[in-house]
């Protein structure tokens, strides 16, 4: 699947078969990440990825009971180094991320970005030194469910020609 086409199929899943992500799908996926460009090359971000039943399980309930979560086969915990990127680490982390939503969905797998969660047991659970914050849980897994897509505003509707409110034509 090339790049547009992961773009149009990606959805929010929320339901998961049991299937496993084969190591090497797992490993592309990770490598996307690491691949991500980041203000200044300072790459502030550190993820650790989740396979453990019972952890995946404290994991969904920290993320305000959303359960689903536990069946994923990985639940990648995303950090970002608040030191070593004051200003962005946010948003470097969050293109990192988006880099492996996309390649799990070129890959044929299911993700939902996790935004929603209580940070302190998270880090107590991970041991998450406290020099890093946690940016979103990302779930991974066979999706067990092929959701719609979801209505999108029209491209005059968000895009402006030279300045706000000029329409943009194309």
């Amino acid at each position: 699947m090339d790049l547009f086409e992961a773009i149009e199929k990606r959805r929010s899943i929320r339901k998961y078969k049991p299937d496993p992500i084969p190591l090497e799908h797992l490993r592309k996926i990770l490598e996307t990440a690491r691949l991500a460009p980041s203000a200044k090359n300072r790459q502030p971000w550190r993820f650790i990825v989740v396979q453990d039943p019972e952890r995946k399980k404290l994991l969904a309930e920290a993320a305000m009971k959303q359960m689903f979560l536990s069946n994923a086969d990985v639940i990648i915990v995303a950090l970002a180094d608040k030191e070593a990127s004051p200003k962005w680490f946010k948003q470097d982390v969050m293109i990192a991320i988006e880099h492996m939503v996309l390649a799990s969905t070129s890959l044929g797998y299911g993700t939902c970005w996790i935004g929603a969660f209580t940070e302190a047991p998270i880090k107590k659970l991970l041991n998450i030194p406290e020099k890093f914050t946690v940016v979103a849980l990302l779930p991974i897994g066979v999706p067990d469910e092929h959701p719609p897509p979801r209505p999108r505003k029209s491209l005059t509707e968000i895009f402006f020609s030279e300045e706000y409110g000029k329409p943009l034509t194309l």
